[in-house]
């Protein structure tokens, strides 16, 4: 992982403000190094002025200045006139999670296609907020201070979820394991946002064995949140996949020494069992090269 792209991260995640393109489009050059964001990002305030001028157009139309009916408006600009879509049939690609594939191809998953909406409605004039919904990312809107917030879908053309349908959603993706609560429809920060971007690709690339692009998303992961001693596990553990002895054995020691610390339950003492067996049998290979 280049140095340039783990620290042009971090600034796009600690910049003032919320916006979410710079970071998005970070990542991106983990499959694109080469990427130029300024396009992207002139296309996003292009979308953003059309978007503006829809709402407006709308409002004069309808009398009504509303904040649902500007999301109204900002759905039909989106999903009807640009044919933004939910990447259905192809939705582990890699190019799902690239907001320069997302913005050409029109197409995503539903974190991808929820930044490009919160990012074209901010430019409209509409704040809206991520939600770390379990299983499938979702966007909220709170009409005015004192009223109800809307849930809205980007991924299903801007739909408006009421509880209940929050609720079918949470079992379609999780089943019983996780209880519905109004805290899951809270608003995620701008770090959250980008480690579930990260998380999503890692897993994706995993399941792919493309384990170099994997240890450059864990890399990332990393830099951003230092303290994820999971992170650290998994870089040494992709490591160990690529034959980065040096490496495997450095974050996998460090690992087990940070982990060490305290009462351990049974699954961590097996994770703790097996990857000393890793580490056995790395240091193995160091002493037959001595």
């Amino acid at each position: 992982m280049k140095k340039d792209i783990v620290s042009a991260l971090v600034e796009a995640t600690t910049a003032p403000g919320t916006s979410l393109a710079d970071a998005t489009l970070v990542i991106a050059r983990i499959e694109y190094p080469r990427l130029d964001p300024e396009p992207y990002l002139a296309r996003l305030d292009s979308m953003g002025e059309a978007a503006r001028r829809v709402i407006a157009e709308a409002a004069d139309a309808t009398g009504d200045h509303s904040t649902a009916a500007g999301i109204r408006a900002l759905n039909g600009y989106l999903f009807d006139t640009l044919h933004f879509v939910g990447n259905r049939d192809r939705y582990e690609d890699p190019r799902n999670s690239c907001l320069n594939e997302v913005l050409d191809r029109r197409t995503g998953i539903p974190i991808t296609l929820s930044v490009v909406y919160m990012e074209v409605a901010r430019r409209a004039g509409i704040h809206l907020d991520g939600i770390n919904f379990p299983g499938h990312f979702l966007v909220r809107c709170s009409e005015t201070p004192s009223s109800p917030f809307l849930i809205i879908d980007p991924f299903h053309g801007g739909a408006l979820l009421s509880e209940h349908k929050c609720r079918l959603l949470l079992q379609k993706h999780v089943g019983s394991d996780v209880a519905f609560s109004k805290s899951l429809l809270a608003p995620a920060t701008r770090l959250q946002i980008i480690v579930r971007m990260l998380l999503n690709l890692k897993r994706i690339y995993v399941h792919m064995r493309s384990f170099p692009q994997a240890r450059d998303v864990t890399e990332l992961l990393l830099a951003i949140t230092p303290s994820a001693l999971s992170e650290l596990r998994d870089r040494g553990l992709l490591a160990y996949h690529l034959n980065d002895v040096t490496g495997a054995l450095r974050d996998l020691q460090t690992y087990l020494r940070l982990t060490s610390i305290g009462e351990m339950d049974r699954d961590t003492r097996e994770e703790h069992q097996q990857l000393w067996e890793h580490v056995k049998t790395l240091r193995r290979r160091v002493a037959a090269l001595n």
